[in-house]
């Protein structure tokens, strides 16, 4: 039956059939047909034929869903997502915080081993779904705080400080042993914390990964997008070498398209997976936009990457853009001698998408925010050098996509006297290649399926910011984690990622209401001079405290009824 059908459902498992299906018409293109063989009486493998027996990812919570099925509540929860369409990953993971990560970290049982003083365990128990945990302990968005059950007390648990803490005193901690090796070879073509992860976790799997980056460095943006002074370089390192350590090989100034063509990676490997990012700036699209010295933030933050630091010595600097990336280029600009930092922003303060903390340091070191200022041309002096940046004051209105819209205010334009304008609008990605290889690309980026395989390209996978656009990096990391496992299903195995680290028995001691610790920083005045870390990690006697404001959702209430914690995956 294998390829006949084109779509269909799963049918409710009271049907007492040798297999079920229903040729009804498929909300989602991940899944071309489904059948449930019964075993024993019980619905318990799940075959997924023409797309192989691939693992697939919500688009709702970009986490695994199934792949070979084993049990009931596997089948309900796909069950869920094709024939409601709906994700109930929430409810089938009862804590609210692990729900909440993309990788689906531990968080519970890594605070309880903080708590314990087993910082190497805890790091450990991580990397079995982040093998970045000192690059998160810095620069993650910790989504896994907004739903921590603490809030409905006093305050969410200081999850990223507490992870900070761990990875600062637990030590060097090796990779865990990798499997008996498969004799698969599989190329990874990007360097960043997509193709990292998806590298180590195929390494301990059993499979040979071969990484290819274009820059002279792995990291991608974490290393050419993120300054020194958030993320350390020599901490970004030290997990590098952990990956390394475990078998992978690097090949590093290597160009795809350029140096060797994908078509080649596809003769010699036994699978290719595309995680590289998306590095490349975006226009603004306005008149004066290609004078001297407008440059773009992928550029500038790249050149802070390789230590060429550029001469903004009492110079003017405006950077346009109010994401996380405008934060960083503003506030890399102080630190490199700018007399005066503006951020012009179309829209409100409350309406940038940078991390609030990160607005609140940038106007802290000095730099101001023009809230309410669309730009509309970069004026040049007869040189074609930037002498001012001209812009459009606008008004709130209406809500549009969910956030109240700006719309142009009846006032003349403003002039802003510069020397340097910095765009920081969004990056794009380089396509170009793959494209001509016949990858499919839809709006600019690669279009792959759900479960990272890429539409009528057998072996060919794909993931991270290159398909989703610009994202956070737990979620490169959660794309990287989902397509190691799909690549080893198609692969044609069923490794498992676990972790032997015994998690500590929960306490009934009581936790009352409690202030949330929260990390401390270097002062302004003195951090905006250099690029070292603005952030100091927690005291042994503040991670204790903060430890002991964990409910432990995996052990009581709903998270014991339910089980509470996944082992491997």
């Amino acid at each position: 039956m294998s390829g006949v059908i084109n779509c269909c459902y799963i049918l409710p498992l009271l049907y007492d059939l040798h297999i079920l299906c229903q040729y009804l018409q498929c909300p989602y293109d991940t899944i071309t047909f489904i059948a449930v063989r019964k075993e024993g009486g019980i619905p318990s493998h799940l075959i997924l034929c023409i797309r192989h027996n691939a693992y697939t990812a919500c688009i709702r919570c970009h986490r695994l869903v199934i792949g070979t099925v084993r049990n009931q509540q596997h089948i309900l929860l796909l069950n869920a997502h094709i024939l409601h369409g709906r994700c109930t990953a929430s409810l089938n993971q009862p804590v609210p915080c692990v729900s909440m990560c993309p990788a689906g970290v531990d968080i519970p049982g890594y605070i309880a081993l903080v708590k314990e003083g087993r910082n190497a365990d805890a790091v450990r128990l991580i990397r079995k779904d982040n093998p970045f945990p000192a690059v998160c302990a810095y620069i993650c968005e910790h989504p896994c705080e907004a739903r921590c059950r603490r809030n409905m007390l006093d305050d969410s648990i200081n999850i990223r400080g507490i992870k900070r803490y761990a990875v600062d005193h637990a030590g060097y901690v090796p990779p865990e042993p990798c499997a008996k090796s498969t004799g698969k070879r599989i190329a990874i073509v990007g360097g960043g914390p997509g193709g990292l992860s998806a590298a180590y976790y195929l390494q301990r799997m059993g499979h040979q990964t071969v990484v290819y980056e274009k820059r002279k460095s792995l990291g991608g943006m974490l290393r050419y997008g993120i300054p020194n002074y958030r993320l350390p370089r020599a901490r970004l390192d030290e997990e590098i070498e952990v990956i390394k350590a475990a078998g992978v090989e690097i090949h590093t100034g290597v160009d795809i398209g350029k140096d060797i063509a994908m078509c080649d990676l596809d003769k010699e490997f036994d699978a290719v997976y595309l995680a590289i990012g998306a590095q490349t700036d975006k226009k603004v699209g306005i008149p004066g936009e290609d004078g001297e010295n407008v440059i773009s933030a992928v550029t500038m933050l790249r050149k802070i990457g390789d230590d060429i630091m550029p001469d903004f010595k009492g110079k003017r600097v405006l950077v346009i853009g109010g994401g996380n990336v405008a934060m960083d280029v503003a506030r890399s600009s102080k630190r490199l001698g700018a007399a005066y930092v503006g951020i012009a922003y179309r829209r409100r303060q409350e309406d940038m998408t940078a991390l609030p903390q990160e607005v609140e340091g940038a106007l802290a070191e000095g730099c101001e925010l023009l809230p309410l200022q669309a730009p509309t041309r970069i004026e040049l002096d007869e040189e074609q050098k930037v002498a001012a940046l001209w812009v459009q004051p606008q008004m709130i209105s209406s809500y549009r996509k969910g956030r109240p819209s700006p719309k142009q205010a009846d006032t003349e334009e403003k002039r802003i006297p510069c020397d340097i304008v910095v765009v920081a609008i969004g990056q794009g990605i380089e396509s170009q290649h793959f494209a001509e290889e016949g990858v499919p690309i839809r709006h600019g980026a690669i279009d792959a399926l759900d479960h990272s395989g890429v539409e009528n390209m057998e072996g060919i996978f794909a993931g991270g910011d290159c398909v989703t656009g610009p994202a956070t990096v737990i979620r490169a990391i959660a794309a990287g984690k989902v397509a190691a496992a799909n690549i080893d299903e198609y692969l044609g195995y069923h490794h498992a990622i676990e972790c032997d680290v015994i998690i500590p028995a929960a306490n009934y001691a009581d936790r009352p209401k409690c202030g949330r610790i929260q990390l401390k920083e270097r002062q302004t005045t003195i951090r905006n001079a250099d690029f070292e870390p603005i952030e100091y990690g927690m005291s042994s006697e503040e991670a204790q405290q903060e430890c002991g404001r964990c409910l432990r959702c995996d052990h009581y209430g709903f998270g014991v009824f339910k089980g509470g914690r996944t082992t491997k995956w």
